[in-house]
Parts: C-alpha cells; structure tokens; sequence
C-alpha cells in the first residue's frame, strides 16, 4: 500500500472520528435542552405562588410562576430602552409594585410599547388600574452590569437593568428580581403589550447531529473507497479473467 494512500486513509479516518464525536455532542445538547424545557415547563406553568413563597436561591426561583395583589408605583417607573418587537423600535415599562401586607417592592415588567428612537416614551398613555394583581414569571435581577449611562433626555430610561442601577433609581429597596408580567390587558386598557413566555423549541441540535453523523459516514466510505482502489477495483468496471 502506498504511503499516499495510508495518510489518506488515516486522515478519513480521524475526520469520520471527529465527525461522529460532534454529532453524538449535538445529541448530548439536544438532551440538555429537553431537560431544561421540562424544567422550565414545570415552574412557568405550575400553580401560581405568592412570591414570599419563592426559594432565595436565584437559580431555583427563576421562571417560577407568581401571583401578587398590590398596588403600582407609576412615579418610579423605569423605561428599558432598545427593546424591538416585530422589527419595530421600543422600550420596556418597568413599574414597582408595593404589595398588599407590605414588604418589599416589587418590580414588574409590564411590556412593550412603541417608540420611534427606542428611547423616549409618553408614559401617561400606558397607566393601568394602580391597584391590581399581576400574574407572571420571575426573573432575577443581576447586581451589576457593564457601564450604562442614563439617556440624557430620561434618567430614568436605561439600556439594562441591574442592583446598582435600581438603588441610584428607586427611594426604597425592591425584590432581587422581576415579575414578567403575563396578565390579560390591552393597550385601551393601558396596558403594554405584554412578553410571552421563553421558546420551548429543541433548537437545531437534532438537525446538526444528523448532518455530522452524514458527514461520519461520508469519511468512512471514503476510507473504504481507498482501500478497494489499492486493491485494483474501480466503481463501475466488472473485474474480468483470461482463458
């Protein structure tokens, strides 16, 4: 066998190797990615709980479905801006709500709204009834983040939204995370247009693992294809004897 042919030979080889070692992690991705949608199905659809209820563990809270009866606070209200929906420009309205029985604030992010610069909003538009009960999901509140100057037209209007940022904002302390709001409403009502929950695809790993195991196969009837040439067989041609 020619020296060619066994590298060639070697070279297919490792790549079917490789091949089938990324499509068997394409596979391992796709599990992960079940677990963490029946996880996340099993909090986001569960009975709702009052949020005193919620584990202090961040990770264990997050997507928890939640219930609170209070009252807004539309004078401390916070615009998230650069947030699109559909292609069209926007902000978020983020609005505190001191709960019946007291305690702690919490902020609730109450949707999306048009926005010409994806900054600047009238928000006298988008008051909802000030004692209410929200419904929706949590998601914690990141004690910091990169540098991110208030828009100078709104001190209120930030591009995220972190611990630090809410203490320089807020005159009271809030809850370590937010309520996505998913209550019914709509914009006659005031409301926003509300989020909707997290995508519970399986995302393309199914896909990726069916082209790398492909490709697997490719290399090894490529390695085989070399072997039957150095054996004097050629696609196509009958091998043929002599009398």
């Amino acid at each position: 066998m020619r020296w060619t042919t066994i590298v060639a030979f070697i070279v297919s080889l490792a790549l079917a190797t490789l091949f089938a070692r990324l499509g068997v992690w394409q596979l391992h991705r796709l599990a992960e990615r079940r677990a963490f949608n029946a996880e996340l199905s099993s909090r986001i659809f569960a009975r709702p709980i009052a949020p005193s209820a919620l584990s202090a563990d961040t990770a264990l809270a997050n997507y928890r479905r939640v219930r609170v009866t209070g009252t807004f606070d539309y004078d401390q209200q916070i615009v998230i801006t650069g947030r699109s929906r559909q292609g069209a420009p926007g902000v978020y309205l983020v609005t505190p709500l001191t709960p019946d029985g007291g305690g702690r604030a919490i902020l609730v992010n109450r949707g999306w709204v048009y926005s010409p610069d994806a900054s600047s909003v009238n928000k006298s538009l988008w008051f909802e009834p000030g004692h209410t009960t929200v419904e929706g999901y949590v998601s914690p509140i990141p004690p910091a983040s990169a540098n991110d100057p208030a828009a100078v037209n709104n001190p209120r209007a930030v591009r995220h939204l972190d611990g630090a940022r809410i203490a320089s904002l807020l005159p009271y302390p809030v809850q370590p995370f937010l309520v996505i709001d998913l209550s019914p409403g709509t914009p006659d009502e005031g409301a926003p247009t509300r989020l909707t929950i997290p995508e519970m695809d399986e995302g393309p790993h199914r896909n990726y693992a069916i082209q790398w195991f492909t490709f697997a196969m490719i290399a090894l009837y490529g390695a085989g294809y070399l072997i039957w040439l150095e054996r004097g067989k050629k696609p196509g041609v009958l091998a043929t004897g002599h009398r």
